[in-house]
């Protein structure tokens, strides 16, 4: 019985937490949501940072590379051509402007009220008459 019992117990309070958790948050704010955008953003310089390093890492190892084996009078292929390290240069952030949707923009008319469903079984020439001459 006691066992009964306290399975009951555990599923209710499970059952409990679940509903808690499951709750809705509320809305970021424009603050909010104007904090996420910079961190975004500078995650995204640090990763150029980060793929500038490592490009200057790489060239500095193939350098070292070419110049021990020179001196080791080795033969040694020409280094394929590579893109330079492109430098992301000091972080600035500089906000977005909202733009305007298209639809509250006046950018396109809206469509005519529709007089008659899309589709019918009425023939084209009974809609649209040719003209007499």
């Amino acid at each position: 019985m006691k066992k009964h019992l306290k399975q009951i117990f555990v599923i209710s309070s499970l059952l409990l937490m679940g509903t808690a958790v499951m709750a809705k948050l509320p809305a970021p704010s424009d603050e909010a949501k104007a904090k996420a955008a910079e961190a975004a953003a500078k995650a995204a310089w640090s990763g150029k940072v980060d793929a500038y390093q490592s490009c200057m890492a790489q060239d500095k190892a193939a350098a070292h590379y070419f110049q021990t084996a020179k001196a080791a009078a080795k033969d040694v292929k020409p280094a394929t051509a590579m893109p330079p390290c492109a430098d992301p240069g000091a972080y600035s952030y500089t906000p977005g402007v909202d733009a305007k949707p298209l639809e509250a923009s006046g950018a396109h008319s809206p469509a005519p009220t529709a007089t008659s469903p899309p589709s019918s079984k009425t023939p084209a020439a009974d809609i649209a008459p040719a003209k007499k001459p």
